[in-house]
C-alpha cells in the first residue's frame, strides 16, 4: 500500500450500478452517465484547502459500459491531493479510505454503490492492470419464470433455448482471434481479443434459478462485443441459424450486418480480475505495451 508521491493519493474504488438510466459509463455533455455521476460527487466531497474550490478529480474505470448496461463489480481509480486525502474522515473515527467510501457513496444517486474505497497498491492502475473482465448475460426463456422484479437485468425471451446448442456455437469463438465482425468500429483502435470463455448454462439454484445465463471472460472487450457474441449465437440456440453461418460471420474483416445486437439491459459487468500486488506495475506497462502495438 502506497502513495504515488509525496502530493498525491491513489485510491481504488468497488463500485456497482444499475445501468437502466445511464447513457453508459463514461462522461458526455448534456447526458446522465455514471462517470459523470461519480466525478460530480467526487467534486463535492473533494475541495482545494483554502479556496473550497472543486477539485475536478477524474475516474480511470477498468471497463467501460455501454447504454443500459449493469455492473457488479466494477473498478476505478482516483488520484487525489494528500492534504485533501487526510481530511476525509471529517470529524468521525475512521481512516482516509473509509471516509471516502462513505462520503462518495452517501453523495452518488441510488442507482450507483460504492462498496470500497482503499489506498491503491504500487503500480496499480484500474484499466491497465487488469487481466480479465467477466460479464454475464441473462435471459429468461420461460414465460411461467418471468419476474418483472428482475425485468431491468434479465432479457425475456419467447421462446425455449437449446443449451448445448448455444455452447456448442460459442465454443467456436473462443481464443486470440480478430474480433472486428463482432465489434463497433473505432478508429485506430485494435479489434483483436482474447476470449477466454464463452459459456452458457441452465442455472439450478439461486437468484438465477431457470434462467439461461452466459459467461463471457476476456481480457478485455471492444465496444458492444459482448452483446454481439450473445446476439449471434442466440439463433443457434433456436435453431434458425447454423453453425456454418456463424463461421461465415465471424470470419468477415468487419462489422457484420447479419448479427443482431443483444439488447444491453440482459448484460452485466460482475467481476474484474487482478494479478498480485507485486505483479500490478509490470501488467499494465504490459497491457500498454501491447495495446499500442496492436493499435
Amino acid at each position: 500500500m502506497t502513495e504515488l508521491s509525496s502530493q498525491v493519493v491513489r485510491a481504488r474504488l468497488a463500485f456497482s450500478y444499475d445501468g437502466t438510466d445511464f447513457a453508459g459509463w463514461a462522461a458526455q455533455p448534456g447526458l446522465r452517465t455514471v462517470q459523470g455521476e461519480m466525478e460530480v460527487a467526487l467534486a463535492r466531497i473533494a475541495r482545494a484547502p483554502g479556496t473550497g474550490e472543486p477539485l475536478g478529480l477524474r475516474l480511470t474505470v477498468a471497463g467501460r459500459t455501454d447504454a443500459g448496461v449493469h455492473a457488479r463489480g466494477q473498478v476505478a481509480h482516483v488520484d487525489i491531493p494528500a492534504e485533501v486525502w487526510a481530511r476525509m474522515p471529517g470529524r468521525a473515527e475512521r481512516s482516509p479510505a473509509e471516509g471516502l467510501r462513505d462520503r462518495l457513496d452517501g453523495t452518488t444517486p441510488a442507482d450507483i454503490v460504492v462498496h470500497e474505497a482503499h489506498v491503491a497498491a504500487a503500480g496499480f492502475d484500474a484499466r491497465f492492470s487488469a487481466t480479465q473482465r467477466r460479464y454475464a448475460y441473462r435471459i429468461c426463456d420461460q414465460r411461467p419464470l418471468r419476474d418483472p422484479l428482475t425485468r431491468r437485468h434479465v432479457l425475456w425471451h419467447d421462446g425455449a433455448l437449446d443449451v448445448d446448442a448455444l455452447n456448442e456455437a460459442a465454443a467456436t469463438l473462443t481464443g486470440l482471434r480478430d474480433f472486428a465482425a463482432f465489434c463497433k468500429a473505432r478508429e485506430g483502435a485494435t479489434t483483436i481479443r482474447d476470449l477466454v470463455e464463452f459459456s452458457w448454462a441452465r442455472v439450478d439454484s439461486g437468484p438465477d434459478a431457470g434462467l439461461v445465463v452466459a459467461t463471457v471472460r476476456a481480457d478485455a472487450f471492444c465496444h458492444s462485443m459482448v452483446r454481439s457474441l450473445v446476439g449471434a449465437v442466440l439463433p443457434i440456440g433456436t435453431g434458425r441459424r447454423d453453425l456454418d453461418w456463424l463461421a461465415a460471420v465471424a470470419a468477415t474483416q468487419a462489422r457484420a450486418q447479419g448479427v443482431a445486437v443483444a439488447p444491453a439491459h440482459g448484460l452485466t459487468l460482475e467481476e474484474v480480475s487482478y494479478p498480485a500486488d507485486a505483479e500490478l506495475a509490470v501488467r499494465a506497462e504490459l497491457t500498454r505495451a501491447r495495446r499500442e502495438a496492436l493499435d
